[in-house]
């Protein structure tokens, strides 16, 4: 027996008058796609013109520090003199020995600080915690030459003080060093905290289950877990401290000029090729440097394999 090809075919349902595509319709819907169309590529050619007028200069600045001839803008052919004659001038290479030991000082001082501010925060009750991240974000939407001027200050009167006791302290390499720590501290609690926001507290938890003390959970659980974010705070006030000028300018003292600072006062009598060259290689430093603690930071945001096990 067969069946009748009515009999296996799906119910239809009557087509009404919003099912009927009109001409009007399928016009305007062309139009709304045309203008969408336009409005995207006008915001991609926008943005490709500020990539340009951001990136071409430096692109500039390192192509001419390649340059054989002494003048600035007249391309005299491919070569390495003014990287030779700007690293062997010890009016580049003292001051950037400055730059290294403030650099590395500041690194050490704010990572550490930094953390251990970020671990007690995280600990501290609500509202000293909400108070504590306004002084943070405060700090860090202050205006540079505002911090540097309050530091100068503060500075002045406390070595007044301390002259009037006897001890007589000057401008210099501390100075310097207490500035650019006021300054990264922030940066590095932000970075800290932010890791510790994702970390996995189970391991946490179930490290003090197993009876283990305060401090070895720390060493052997938090620690671990809070490391790549704790580098890229690191790496990041590190860079901070190598390119600044306004901190260092106005706390800097005889005998404490810094890279930037150098580099700042040879504009003033014109740019030469040297200035170039110096630029290129504390650009690419810095560039190194910002693409490491990146990657740092996007690895400490990945839940850790026990993390991952537990969700599977």
């Amino acid at each position: 027996m067969t069946a009748s090809p009515s009999s296996n075919a799906l119910p239809s349902r009557a087509v009404g008058p919003s099912d009927r595509a009109t001409p009007g319709r399928t016009a305007g819907r062309g139009a709304v796609r045309r203008r969408v169309d336009l409005v995207e590529a006008y915001l991609r050619a926008h943005g490709a013109i500020a990539y340009l007028f951001l990136y071409v200069p430096i692109a500039i600045v390192v192509l001419y520090s390649f340059n054989d001839s002494r003048y600035v803008l007249v391309w005299g052919g491919f070569s390495l003199r003014w990287y030779q004659a700007a690293w062997t001038d010890p009016q580049v290479l003292n001051p950037l020995k400055t730059s290294l030991i403030v650099a590395a000082l500041n690194m050490v001082c704010a990572t550490t600080l930094g953390t251990l501010a970020a671990l007690a925060i995280v600990r501290a009750p609500r509202l000293v915690r909400l108070a504590f991240d306004a002084l943070i974000y405060t700090a860090l939407i202050v205006p540079e030459v505002v911090v540097a001027l309050a530091s100068l200050l503060f500075l002045n009167s406390a070595f007044g003080f301390l002259g009037d006791v006897g001890v007589r302290l000057t401008f210099g390499i501390p100075t310097i060093v207490a500035g650019h720590v006021l300054w990264n501290l922030s940066l590095v609690i932000l970075v800290v905290r932010a890791r510790m926001a994702g970390m996995d507290r189970s391991l946490i938890e179930a490290s003090q289950d197993l009876f283990a003390s305060p401090w070895r959970t720390f060493t052997q659980v938090t620690l671990p877990q809070l490391a790549p974010a704790i580098l890229a705070g690191a790496l990041l006030s590190f860079t901070f401290s190598m390119d600044d000028v306004v901190l260092s300018t106005f706390l800097s003292g005889v005998g404490s000029t810094t890279l930037p600072m150098r580099v700042f006062s040879m504009i003033r009598f014109g740019v030469t090729p040297a200035v170039n060259a110096i630029s290129a290689v504390m650009l690419l430093l810095t560039l190194v440097v910002i693409v490491v603690s990146q990657w740092l930071v996007r690895r400490a945001g990945r839940p850790s394999p026990a993390a991952e096990a537990t969700s599977g």
